[in-house]
């Protein structure tokens, strides 16, 4: 079975070894066929501290290394300007 690969945003970083990571995603409402956006924050291994807050990165899942840890980062995706959906840069 391969291992699943997400891309997000880190929100924070203020524990030790230790980042979160909100992952968006598209879904269609099964009822109304509309596209709507789901979001999950996960807790992501992070042994050097090297990310910091607003960074984009690709977590892949591994073994856990705690209760709530169970996704490592792979590597640091390069940032691109912030765009909202009007197309302003933030």
């Amino acid at each position: 079975m391969p291992k699943r690969i997400l891309t997000g945003v880190v929100v924070s970083d203020k524990e030790d070894k230790t980042i979160r990571v909100n992952v968006d995603r598209r879904v269609q409402h099964k009822k109304y066929k509309k596209i709507i956006k789901r979001s999950k924050k996960y807790s992501v291994h992070d042994e050097t501290n090297k990310y910091k807050i607003g960074d984009n990165v690709m977590i892949e899942e591994c073994k856990p290394y705690s209760k709530s840890k169970k996704w490592v980062v792979v590597n640091q995706k390069e940032n691109t300007k912030n765009i909202d959906d009007k197309g302003d840069q933030l």
